[in-house]
Protein backbone atom coordinates (compact mmCIF):
# COMPACT_ATOMS: atom_id res chain seq x y z
CA UNK A 1 0.00 0.00 0.00
CA UNK A 2 2.59 2.48 0.86
CA UNK A 3 4.13 1.74 -2.37
CA UNK A 4 0.63 2.38 -4.17
CA UNK A 5 0.65 5.77 -2.52
CA UNK A 6 4.44 6.56 -3.21
CA UNK A 7 3.23 6.43 -6.92
CA UNK A 8 0.41 8.03 -7.36
CA UNK A 9 2.76 10.74 -5.36
CA UNK A 10 5.59 10.78 -8.00
CA UNK A 11 3.81 10.08 -10.78
CA UNK A 12 6.47 7.34 -11.97
CA UNK A 13 4.24 4.70 -12.93
CA UNK A 14 2.47 7.29 -15.66
CA UNK A 15 5.59 6.58 -18.07
CA UNK A 16 5.89 8.01 -22.05
CA UNK A 17 5.24 4.91 -22.80
CA UNK A 18 2.29 3.51 -21.23
CA UNK A 19 0.80 6.88 -22.25
CA UNK A 20 1.05 5.79 -25.51
CA UNK A 21 -0.54 2.37 -25.12
CA UNK A 22 -3.12 3.83 -22.47
CA UNK A 23 -4.26 6.41 -25.47
CA UNK A 24 -4.40 3.70 -28.23
CA UNK A 25 -5.88 1.48 -26.34
CA UNK A 26 -8.92 4.36 -25.89
CA UNK A 27 -8.55 5.15 -29.29
CA UNK A 28 -9.19 1.53 -30.91
CA UNK A 29 -12.48 1.34 -28.31
CA UNK A 30 -13.47 5.07 -29.43
CA UNK A 31 -13.35 3.80 -32.89
CA UNK A 32 -14.85 0.25 -32.53
CA UNK A 33 -17.53 2.35 -30.64
CA UNK A 34 -18.17 4.95 -33.11
CA UNK A 35 -18.41 2.65 -35.80
CA UNK A 36 -20.75 0.06 -34.45
CA UNK A 37 -23.18 2.92 -33.74
CA UNK A 38 -23.03 4.27 -37.37
CA UNK A 39 -23.37 0.53 -38.70
CA UNK A 40 -26.24 0.10 -35.98
CA UNK A 41 -28.11 2.68 -37.07
CA UNK A 42 -31.52 3.19 -39.67
CA UNK A 43 -29.95 5.59 -41.56
CA UNK A 44 -29.48 8.55 -39.60
CA UNK A 45 -31.18 7.60 -36.39
CA UNK A 46 -29.83 5.57 -34.28
CA UNK A 47 -30.86 2.28 -32.66
CA UNK A 48 -32.18 4.57 -29.72
CA UNK A 49 -33.94 7.16 -31.83
CA UNK A 50 -31.63 9.68 -31.65
CA UNK A 51 -30.35 10.93 -34.83
CA UNK A 52 -26.68 10.48 -35.41
CA UNK A 53 -24.77 13.62 -34.38
CA UNK A 54 -27.73 13.61 -31.52
CA UNK A 55 -27.49 17.83 -30.88
CA UNK A 56 -26.41 18.70 -34.09
CA UNK A 57 -28.99 17.73 -35.05
CA UNK A 58 -30.15 21.68 -33.52
CA UNK A 59 -27.48 23.03 -35.98
CA UNK A 60 -29.03 21.90 -38.91
CA UNK A 61 -32.29 22.61 -38.35
CA UNK A 62 -31.58 25.72 -37.41
CA UNK A 63 -29.59 26.37 -40.69
CA UNK A 64 -32.22 25.24 -42.93
CA UNK A 65 -34.90 27.86 -40.97
CA UNK A 66 -31.58 30.57 -42.19
CA UNK A 67 -31.65 29.39 -45.91
CA UNK A 68 -35.76 29.22 -45.64
CA UNK A 69 -35.27 33.35 -44.35
CA UNK A 70 -37.07 31.80 -40.99
CA UNK A 71 -34.18 32.02 -38.51
CA UNK A 72 -36.18 33.53 -35.63
CA UNK A 73 -37.61 30.47 -35.65
CA UNK A 74 -34.87 28.51 -34.41
CA UNK A 75 -35.82 30.28 -31.12
CA UNK A 76 -38.78 29.17 -30.52
CA UNK A 77 -38.90 24.91 -29.51
CA UNK A 78 -41.97 23.68 -30.67
CA UNK A 79 -41.03 25.28 -34.28
CA UNK A 80 -37.20 24.32 -33.93
CA UNK A 81 -37.99 21.21 -33.44
CA UNK A 82 -40.62 20.77 -36.38
CA UNK A 83 -37.66 21.74 -38.05
CA UNK A 84 -35.42 18.71 -36.97
CA UNK A 85 -37.74 16.40 -37.64
CA UNK A 86 -38.41 17.25 -40.70
CA UNK A 87 -34.35 16.61 -41.38
CA UNK A 88 -35.48 13.26 -41.03
CA UNK A 89 -38.26 12.55 -43.17
CA UNK A 90 -40.57 13.39 -40.57
CA UNK A 91 -39.86 11.09 -38.10
CA UNK A 92 -40.41 11.39 -34.06
CA UNK A 93 -37.02 12.36 -32.91
CA UNK A 94 -35.78 14.29 -29.77
CA UNK A 95 -35.95 17.94 -29.06
CA UNK A 96 -32.58 19.65 -29.06
CA UNK A 97 -32.86 23.01 -28.49
CA UNK A 98 -31.22 25.72 -30.38
CA UNK A 99 -29.29 27.75 -27.31
CA UNK A 100 -26.75 29.94 -28.96
CA UNK A 101 -26.39 33.53 -29.60
CA UNK A 102 -27.47 34.63 -33.51
CA UNK A 103 -23.87 35.12 -35.17
CA UNK A 104 -23.48 30.96 -34.44
CA UNK A 105 -26.31 30.84 -37.13
CA UNK A 106 -23.40 31.65 -40.15
CA UNK A 107 -22.08 28.23 -39.04
CA UNK A 108 -25.43 26.36 -39.24
CA UNK A 109 -26.39 28.13 -42.52
CA UNK A 110 -22.79 26.44 -44.01
CA UNK A 111 -23.49 22.96 -42.64
CA UNK A 112 -26.78 22.92 -43.82
CA UNK A 113 -26.13 23.82 -47.33
CA UNK A 114 -24.92 20.24 -47.34
CA UNK A 115 -26.57 16.68 -46.86
CA UNK A 116 -27.14 15.85 -42.84
CA UNK A 117 -23.88 12.99 -42.91
CA UNK A 118 -21.39 15.47 -45.08
CA UNK A 119 -22.57 18.82 -42.50
CA UNK A 120 -22.00 16.40 -39.81
CA UNK A 121 -19.03 14.89 -41.10
CA UNK A 122 -17.19 18.43 -42.02
CA UNK A 123 -18.39 20.20 -38.81
CA UNK A 124 -16.50 17.57 -36.94
CA UNK A 125 -13.69 17.04 -38.91
CA UNK A 126 -12.79 21.04 -38.98
CA UNK A 127 -13.30 21.63 -35.82
CA UNK A 128 -11.49 18.68 -34.60
CA UNK A 129 -8.79 19.47 -37.00
CA UNK A 130 -8.36 23.12 -35.38
CA UNK A 131 -8.61 21.75 -31.83
CA UNK A 132 -5.90 19.25 -33.15
CA UNK A 133 -3.47 22.17 -33.99
CA UNK A 134 -4.37 24.08 -30.66
CA UNK A 135 -2.78 21.06 -29.07
CA UNK A 136 0.19 20.49 -31.13
CA UNK A 137 0.99 24.75 -30.82
CA UNK A 138 0.36 24.11 -27.09
CA UNK A 139 2.78 20.60 -26.39
CA UNK A 140 5.06 20.01 -29.35
CA UNK A 141 6.19 16.70 -28.86
CA UNK A 142 5.55 13.42 -30.71
CA UNK A 143 3.22 11.99 -28.44
CA UNK A 144 0.70 15.14 -28.28
CA UNK A 145 -1.39 14.25 -31.11
CA UNK A 146 -2.12 10.78 -30.00
CA UNK A 147 -2.73 11.97 -26.73
CA UNK A 148 -5.07 14.59 -27.34
CA UNK A 149 -6.95 12.52 -30.34
CA UNK A 150 -7.78 9.65 -27.63
CA UNK A 151 -8.90 12.45 -24.79
CA UNK A 152 -12.31 11.19 -23.92
CA UNK A 153 -13.29 13.93 -24.27
CA UNK A 154 -13.33 13.40 -27.67
CA UNK A 155 -15.33 11.13 -27.67
CA UNK A 156 -18.00 12.39 -26.00
CA UNK A 157 -17.78 15.18 -28.40
CA UNK A 158 -18.31 13.56 -31.20
CA UNK A 159 -21.15 11.66 -29.92
CA UNK A 160 -22.83 14.47 -29.67
CA UNK A 161 -21.95 16.25 -32.86
CA UNK A 162 -21.32 19.77 -30.65
CA UNK A 163 -18.74 22.18 -30.19
CA UNK A 164 -16.47 21.49 -27.90
CA UNK A 165 -13.65 20.50 -30.40
CA UNK A 166 -14.05 24.46 -31.90
CA UNK A 167 -14.70 25.67 -27.96
CA UNK A 168 -10.85 24.82 -27.20
CA UNK A 169 -9.62 25.52 -30.47
CA UNK A 170 -10.38 29.14 -29.94
CA UNK A 171 -9.17 29.34 -25.95
CA UNK A 172 -6.08 27.69 -26.64
CA UNK A 173 -5.52 29.31 -29.78
CA UNK A 174 -6.30 32.47 -27.79
CA UNK A 175 -3.50 31.59 -25.10
CA UNK A 176 -1.07 30.35 -27.51
CA UNK A 177 -0.72 33.50 -29.52
CA UNK A 178 -1.32 35.95 -26.56
CA UNK A 179 2.02 36.77 -26.18
CA UNK A 180 3.48 37.10 -29.58
CA UNK A 181 0.31 38.41 -31.87
CA UNK A 182 -2.01 39.83 -29.22
CA UNK A 183 -4.26 41.36 -32.00
CA UNK A 184 -5.20 37.79 -33.08
CA UNK A 185 -5.35 36.18 -29.62
CA UNK A 186 -8.44 38.61 -29.09
CA UNK A 187 -9.98 37.95 -32.44
CA UNK A 188 -10.18 34.46 -30.86
CA UNK A 189 -11.25 35.87 -28.17
CA UNK A 190 -13.74 37.76 -29.84
CA UNK A 191 -15.21 34.27 -31.64
CA UNK A 192 -15.71 32.60 -28.34
CA UNK A 193 -18.73 35.26 -27.82
CA UNK A 194 -20.12 32.62 -29.15
CA UNK A 195 -20.55 30.48 -26.48
CA UNK A 196 -20.96 33.49 -23.95
CA UNK A 197 -20.92 32.02 -20.44
CA UNK A 198 -16.98 30.46 -21.08
CA UNK A 199 -15.61 34.06 -21.23
CA UNK A 200 -17.40 35.79 -18.14
CA UNK A 201 -13.73 35.41 -16.54
CA UNK A 202 -11.14 36.03 -19.65
CA UNK A 203 -11.45 39.81 -19.14
CA UNK A 204 -10.70 39.67 -15.73
CA UNK A 205 -7.38 37.80 -16.69
CA UNK A 206 -6.95 40.05 -19.32
CA UNK A 207 -7.17 43.10 -17.36
CA UNK A 208 -5.02 41.79 -13.99
CA UNK A 209 -2.34 40.76 -16.79
CA UNK A 210 -2.53 44.47 -18.75
CA UNK A 211 -3.07 42.98 -22.09
CA UNK A 212 -4.62 45.79 -23.29
CA UNK A 213 -4.24 45.18 -27.14
CA UNK A 214 -5.89 41.71 -26.84
CA UNK A 215 -9.43 43.66 -25.02
CA UNK A 216 -9.37 45.80 -27.95
CA UNK A 217 -9.28 43.36 -30.72
CA UNK A 218 -11.60 41.24 -28.87
CA UNK A 219 -14.10 43.76 -28.27
CA UNK A 220 -13.55 44.82 -32.09
CA UNK A 221 -14.46 41.27 -33.11
CA UNK A 222 -17.84 40.95 -30.95
CA UNK A 223 -18.91 44.61 -32.54
CA UNK A 224 -18.40 42.84 -35.94
CA UNK A 225 -20.43 40.00 -35.41
CA UNK A 226 -23.04 41.46 -33.70
CA UNK A 227 -23.17 44.37 -37.11
CA UNK A 228 -23.19 41.35 -39.35
CA UNK A 229 -25.53 39.38 -37.26
CA UNK A 230 -27.74 42.70 -38.05
CA UNK A 231 -26.73 43.26 -41.40
CA UNK A 232 -27.77 39.80 -42.71
CA UNK A 233 -30.21 38.33 -40.30
CA UNK A 234 -31.70 41.49 -39.05
CA UNK A 235 -33.28 42.82 -35.52
CA UNK A 236 -35.84 40.07 -34.60
CA UNK A 237 -33.81 37.26 -34.67
CA UNK A 238 -31.75 38.97 -31.53
CA UNK A 239 -35.16 39.42 -30.41
CA UNK A 240 -36.09 36.12 -30.37
CA UNK A 241 -33.01 35.28 -29.05
CA UNK A 242 -33.71 37.18 -25.75
CA UNK A 243 -36.58 36.03 -25.41
CA UNK A 244 -35.56 32.65 -25.52
CA UNK A 245 -33.25 32.71 -22.70
CA UNK A 246 -35.12 32.04 -20.16
CA UNK A 247 -36.70 28.78 -21.75
CA UNK A 248 -32.74 27.99 -21.41
CA UNK A 249 -32.53 29.13 -18.10
CA UNK A 250 -35.88 27.47 -16.40
CA UNK A 251 -36.16 24.32 -18.12
CA UNK A 252 -33.00 22.95 -19.51
CA UNK A 253 -30.75 24.56 -16.57
CA UNK A 254 -32.63 25.21 -13.63
CA UNK A 255 -35.41 22.23 -13.68
CA UNK A 256 -32.42 20.14 -15.34
CA UNK A 257 -33.81 18.35 -18.12
CA UNK A 258 -30.74 17.81 -19.39
CA UNK A 259 -30.08 15.94 -17.10
CA UNK A 260 -28.18 16.93 -13.79
CA UNK A 261 -25.49 13.83 -14.79
CA UNK A 262 -24.54 15.73 -17.71
CA UNK A 263 -24.18 19.21 -16.37
CA UNK A 264 -20.71 18.96 -14.89
CA UNK A 265 -21.19 22.39 -12.77
CA UNK A 266 -21.14 22.82 -9.16
CA UNK A 267 -24.70 24.52 -9.97
CA UNK A 268 -25.88 21.39 -11.27
CA UNK A 269 -23.89 18.65 -7.72
CA UNK A 270 -25.90 20.91 -5.63
CA UNK A 271 -29.36 20.48 -7.69
CA UNK A 272 -28.36 16.82 -8.00
CA UNK A 273 -27.99 16.46 -4.17
CA UNK A 274 -31.48 18.15 -3.46
CA UNK A 275 -30.41 21.88 -3.00
CA UNK A 276 -32.88 24.37 -4.51
CA UNK A 277 -32.61 27.00 -7.01
CA UNK A 278 -31.68 29.79 -5.35
CA UNK A 279 -28.83 27.83 -2.99
CA UNK A 280 -27.38 26.46 -6.42
CA UNK A 281 -26.96 29.95 -7.62
CA UNK A 282 -25.77 31.15 -4.46
CA UNK A 283 -22.83 28.56 -4.15
CA UNK A 284 -22.39 29.14 -8.29
CA UNK A 285 -21.80 32.58 -7.61
CA UNK A 286 -19.33 32.10 -4.52
CA UNK A 287 -17.40 30.15 -6.77
CA UNK A 288 -17.00 32.30 -9.74
CA UNK A 289 -16.00 35.03 -7.26
CA UNK A 290 -13.62 32.54 -5.74
CA UNK A 291 -12.24 31.85 -9.53
CA UNK A 292 -11.89 35.39 -10.41
CA UNK A 293 -10.20 36.78 -7.57
CA UNK A 294 -7.64 33.86 -7.46
CA UNK A 295 -7.06 34.70 -11.01
CA UNK A 296 -6.12 38.34 -10.99
CA UNK A 297 -3.59 37.31 -8.60
CA UNK A 298 -2.21 34.68 -10.73
CA UNK A 299 -2.42 36.88 -13.72
CA UNK A 300 -1.25 39.87 -12.34
CA UNK A 301 1.91 38.10 -10.68
CA UNK A 302 4.47 36.54 -12.25
CA UNK A 303 3.63 32.95 -12.25
CA UNK A 304 4.92 30.68 -15.34
CA UNK A 305 2.40 31.42 -18.22
CA UNK A 306 1.53 28.06 -18.33
CA UNK A 307 -0.12 28.09 -14.74
CA UNK A 308 -2.08 31.23 -15.99
CA UNK A 309 -3.40 29.96 -18.94
CA UNK A 310 -4.21 26.56 -17.26
CA UNK A 311 -5.71 28.15 -14.84
CA UNK A 312 -8.05 30.29 -17.02
CA UNK A 313 -8.73 27.24 -19.06
CA UNK A 314 -10.24 25.59 -15.97
CA UNK A 315 -11.73 28.62 -14.44
CA UNK A 316 -13.66 28.97 -17.70
CA UNK A 317 -15.56 25.73 -17.13
CA UNK A 318 -16.08 26.70 -13.72
CA UNK A 319 -17.46 29.55 -13.65
CA UNK A 320 -20.71 28.56 -15.47
CA UNK A 321 -23.84 27.05 -14.14
CA UNK A 322 -23.70 25.72 -17.56
CA UNK A 323 -21.16 23.77 -19.01
CA UNK A 324 -22.05 20.02 -20.67
CA UNK A 325 -19.56 16.97 -19.97
CA UNK A 326 -18.73 17.42 -24.38
CA UNK A 327 -17.52 21.51 -22.83
CA UNK A 328 -14.85 19.14 -21.07
CA UNK A 329 -12.81 19.23 -24.63
CA UNK A 330 -11.50 22.64 -23.05
CA UNK A 331 -9.83 20.84 -19.97
CA UNK A 332 -7.46 19.26 -22.31
CA UNK A 333 -5.56 22.73 -22.67
CA UNK A 334 -5.37 23.07 -19.23
CA UNK A 335 -3.88 19.59 -18.80
CA UNK A 336 -1.53 20.73 -21.95
CA UNK A 337 -0.37 23.93 -20.38
CA UNK A 338 -0.11 22.01 -17.05
CA UNK A 339 1.91 19.45 -18.35
CA UNK A 340 4.59 21.54 -20.49
CA UNK A 341 5.58 23.22 -17.82
CA UNK A 342 5.81 20.50 -15.55
CA UNK A 343 8.34 18.74 -18.46
CA UNK A 344 10.34 21.83 -18.65
CA UNK A 345 11.04 22.45 -14.68
CA UNK A 346 9.49 19.15 -13.28
CA UNK A 347 7.39 17.70 -11.02
CA UNK A 348 5.73 18.38 -7.87
CA UNK A 349 3.84 15.79 -5.63
CA UNK A 350 0.55 14.46 -7.27
CA UNK A 351 0.26 16.33 -9.93
CA UNK A 352 1.03 14.30 -12.79
CA UNK A 353 -1.41 11.42 -11.50
CA UNK A 354 -4.06 14.46 -11.09
CA UNK A 355 -3.20 14.93 -14.40
CA UNK A 356 -3.97 11.60 -15.14
CA UNK A 357 -7.19 11.40 -13.59
CA UNK A 358 -8.34 14.86 -15.63
CA UNK A 359 -7.54 13.36 -18.90
CA UNK A 360 -9.93 10.33 -17.78
CA UNK A 361 -12.19 12.16 -15.93
CA UNK A 362 -14.98 12.86 -19.35
CA UNK A 363 -15.08 9.10 -19.81
CA UNK A 364 -16.52 7.97 -16.42
CA UNK A 365 -18.38 11.66 -15.36
CA UNK A 366 -21.57 10.91 -16.42
CA UNK A 367 -21.65 7.38 -15.33
CA UNK A 368 -20.42 7.98 -11.96
CA UNK A 369 -22.96 10.58 -11.44
CA UNK A 370 -25.98 9.02 -12.36
CA UNK A 371 -24.81 5.37 -10.16
CA UNK A 372 -23.48 7.90 -7.07
CA UNK A 373 -24.66 11.24 -7.37
CA UNK A 374 -20.65 12.01 -7.37
CA UNK A 375 -19.78 14.76 -9.88
CA UNK A 376 -16.34 13.23 -11.13
CA UNK A 377 -15.04 15.88 -13.64
CA UNK A 378 -16.34 18.93 -11.04
CA UNK A 379 -14.32 17.36 -8.21
CA UNK A 380 -11.48 16.63 -10.79
CA UNK A 381 -11.32 20.35 -12.36
CA UNK A 382 -11.90 21.93 -8.68
CA UNK A 383 -9.01 19.72 -7.57
CA UNK A 384 -6.35 20.60 -10.45
CA UNK A 385 -7.54 24.55 -10.18
CA UNK A 386 -6.24 24.46 -6.86
CA UNK A 387 -3.12 22.47 -7.29
CA UNK A 388 -2.31 25.10 -10.33
CA UNK A 389 -2.62 28.06 -7.47
CA UNK A 390 -0.28 25.61 -4.89
CA UNK A 391 2.01 25.16 -7.73
CA UNK A 392 2.25 29.11 -8.32
CA UNK A 393 2.70 29.87 -4.50
CA UNK A 394 5.22 26.93 -4.47
CA UNK A 395 7.17 28.29 -7.16
CA UNK A 396 7.11 31.73 -5.56
CA UNK A 397 8.29 30.45 -2.66
CA UNK A 398 11.24 29.06 -3.79
CA UNK A 399 12.48 31.84 -6.40
CA UNK A 400 12.00 33.94 -3.19
CA UNK A 401 13.97 31.54 -1.50
CA UNK A 402 16.88 31.18 -3.42
CA UNK A 403 17.19 35.27 -4.43
CA UNK A 404 17.69 35.21 -0.52
CA UNK A 405 20.49 32.48 -0.56
CA UNK A 406 22.01 34.83 -3.52
CA UNK A 407 21.81 37.82 -1.26
CA UNK A 408 23.48 36.23 1.63
CA UNK A 409 26.15 34.92 -0.59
Amino acid sequence: MAHFWQGLRSGDWLTVARARSYSLTLLGLGALAIASWIALSDGLVDRNGKPLGTDFSNVYAAGQLTWQGRPAEAYDPPLQHAAEKAVFGGREVPFYGWHYPPFFLLIAFLVASLPYAAGLSIWLASSFAAYLAAMRAILPRRETALIATAFPAVFVNIGHGQNGFLTAALLGGALHFLDRRPYLAGALIGLLAYKPQFGVLIPIALVAGGRWRTIGAAAATMASLLALSFATLGEGVWHAFAQSTTFTQTVVLEQGDTGWEKIQSIFSAVRMWGGGIQLAYAVQIALAITLATSLAWLWRGDAAFELKAAALSLASLLATPYVLDYDLVVAGVAIAYFARLGLRRGFRDYEISLLAVAWLAPLLTRSVAQVTAIPLALLTLLTLYVLILRRAALDRADVTISAGKIAHA
